[in-house]
């Protein structure tokens, strides 16, 4: 399962949980049972509500506790709730690690919060086992941490995306006086992420939000086949103007996509492109050998074209392993004429293969040998058997292949 999230309005701990209950509404049980875990009591309700803003519809995640104060001080106008307890990272792990939730569950929560006490001990100069949460040490914001690691851990998903991040504008009230948005540690935790500025104001990805994040999210897979089982909207506190203050998440199914092989290779590939039409063909072919036996060049391949004033010209394509881009398009300059080229990444699937070099009548004869989805195929070298006539040819190379076949190992390694 991939789960891509598109922070629309942005990103919090209350709009993650929402929007991932929005998509999922089987796992609200699951959370109410987490919640009661932590022994809060009477001290703390939760609800899930339907939330409409009269462009999109989703859900709210309202946690309603005694201290009346929350987070989302972050995300509200001047004037909202500004009454927070104060509770330390100690106590807090201590809360986690003697509470009945479930050893995952705990896993997710301390990892989530041991980010924000490391950036806050980092913005604060202090060790981040003597770090005071405030906002974020808020009952409320215990439970949102809590309920997020409780979804992590159900789903299991094997990846997590997100979109380009709102950065947001202005300045954000907290117990250390006002703060300029992205709060700083919220920077923190944002770093290597792509932002985008969309011209809206204030604190659009929270201190909760990011540790989230950054708990979650790896350097993006190469993009594969998949096929979206469910999506849902988890709204915010705060309206925005001209846009709905809600996280979209998307859940994706990557087993069998396209009903092709778990088996097939995954592979980045960068595709460049030239066209030529004065350089000689003999001179051209030489140099599209030299070409192809470069480090990092997978394949060249060539087409006849009409360029520019009716010329005949030839279009070059060639695949090469993306670190050595700068390498192959040198050696581009170098062996044609071509003064400009075009280049861009691809993904691309590769049926397993093997390379073997099989013995026939005391001559080497090179084959690869295919592992397709319902069989196995083998190809020999034409250049290694062109000695006698056309059906000795055949014969080695038949005979080469059948050999190969009958050596290529099975999927779990063993020979056949």
């Amino acid at each position: 399962m991939h789960i891509h999230l598109d922070p629309l309005g942005g990103v919090a701990g209350d709009m993650f949980v929402a929007a991932l209950l929005d998509a999922r509404p089987d796992l609200w049980l699951p959370i109410e049972s987490a919640i009661a875990r932590l022994g809060f009591g009477e001290r703390v309700s939760c609800r899930l509500v339907a939330h409409g803003d009269g462009a999109l519809v989703g859900k709210r995640f309202l946690v309603e506790t005694e201290e009346g104060g929350d987070e989302h001080i972050h995300v509200n106008p001047p004037g909202g709730h500004e009454h927070h307890a104060h509770r330390s990272w100690k106590s807090i792990r201590a809360l986690l690690q003697d509470s009945g939730l479930s050893a995952p569950v705990k896993h997710h929560a301390i990892a989530i919060f041991t980010l924000l006490a490391e950036v806050e001990g980092e913005v604060h100069g202090v060790a981040a086992d003597e770090v005071t949460f405030h906002e974020v040490g808020a009952l409320d914001s215990i439970v949102d941490i809590v309920a997020a690691a409780e979804i992590i851990a159900a789903l299991d998903a094997t990846a997590w995306s997100v979109a380009p991040l709102p950065l947001g504008s202005g300045r954000v009230r907290t117990a250390h006086g006002w703060l300029p948005v992205p709060a700083p540690a919220t920077t923190l935790l944002l770093k290597g992420f792509a932002t985008i500025d969309d011209g809206i104001g204030g604190e659009r990805v929270t201190p909760t939000g990011a540790a989230i994040l950054r708990h979650l999210v790896e350097p993006a897979p190469p993009a594969t086949p998949r096929r979206l089982t469910a999506t849902g909207f988890g709204f915010g506190t705060k309206n925005l103007p001209g846009i709905s203050n809600a996280l979209r998440v998307l859940i994706f199914d990557e087993a069998d996509a396209t009903a092709r092989s778990d088996r097939l290779i995954h592979r980045d590939m960068m595709v460049i492109a030239f066209e030529v039409d004065d350089q000689s063909a003999e001179d051209l072919a030489i140099g599209l050998d030299r070409l192809r036996r470069a480090e990092g060049v997978l394949d060249v391949v060539q087409s006849a074209v009409v360029g520019k004033k009716g010329r005949m010209a030839t279009h070059i394509q060639i695949l090469a392993m993306p670190a050595h881009l700068d390498q192959v398009v040198a050696a581009c300059f170098a062996e044609t004429t071509t003064i400009g080229l075009r280049y861009h990444r691809v993904d691309g699937l590769m049926l397993p293969r093997h390379a073997h070099t099989i013995e026939i009548e005391g001559r080497p004869v090179r084959v690869k040998s295919v592992e397709r989805l319902d069989e196995r195929t083998a190809k020999a070298e034409a250049d290694d058997a062109t000695d006698g006539g056309s059906a000795s040819r055949m014969r080695l190379r038949r005979a080469a292949e059948d050999q190969a076949l009958r050596d290529l190992p099975d999927s779990e390694g063993k020979a056949p």
